[in-house]
């Protein structure tokens, strides 16, 4: 038989050997826990907006990133053509003609070059070196003899992907020694 603790008739009297039972969940879903499968499939579809914006952001960052490259290209062959064009002004109108591999770099043995040779041949690696670092690359340089000092317009014009054709361009002064 069953054995009362305490008191008979007190409001403390509990029967011993029974679990007292669990509080049921509300009806309705109030309280419910856990997650429901729509749930989880509407945090899903968020979850993968939120991916394909980010490979969406990583490939305009990829494609800023190599424009960003072939504009220092360009900056950088430019103004490598206005130091040729310093250090030589004696090549004066010969930068502004026709390239000729004069074979008067070190490289190449070193042989003694005029002004003007030195000039055809800065023009000739130069426009070697537009053509390999810039996507159909064209560098070109004109002297406008009737201004004092001289100047030189050095354009690099390239094709970049998804942009079209742009072209970079420097005036220089020199004067001739």
């Amino acid at each position: 038989m069953m054995a009362i603790a305490g008191r008979v008739g007190s409001s403390c009297a509990r029967r011993v050997g029974h679990a007292r039972p669990l509080p049921r969940a509300p009806r309705g879903g109030h309280g419910a826990r856990g997650f429901s499968l729509l749930e989880a499939m509407v945090a899903l579809v968020v979850l993968s907006v939120g991916m394909i914006g980010i490979a969406a952001l990583h490939g305009h960052s990829l494609s800023a990133a190599r424009t960003a490259h072939l504009r220092t290209q360009a900056v950088n062959l430019v103004s490598d053509m206005a130091d040729r064009i310093r250090v030589n002004p004696l090549g004066g109108a010969a930068y502004a003609g026709h390239a000729a591999n004069k074979q008067c770099d070190p490289e190449s043995g070193g042989a003694y070059c005029t002004p003007e040779q030195m000039a055809a041949h800065d023009l000739f690696v130069w426009q070697r070196l537009v053509a390999e670092r810039l996507p159909s690359g064209v560098g070109t340089v004109v002297r406008d003899a009737a201004t004092i000092p001289p100047t030189y317009t050095i354009e690099v014009r390239w094709t970049e992907p998804g942009q079209g054709d742009l072209t970079h361009r420097l005036d220089i002064r020199v004067p001739e020694r």
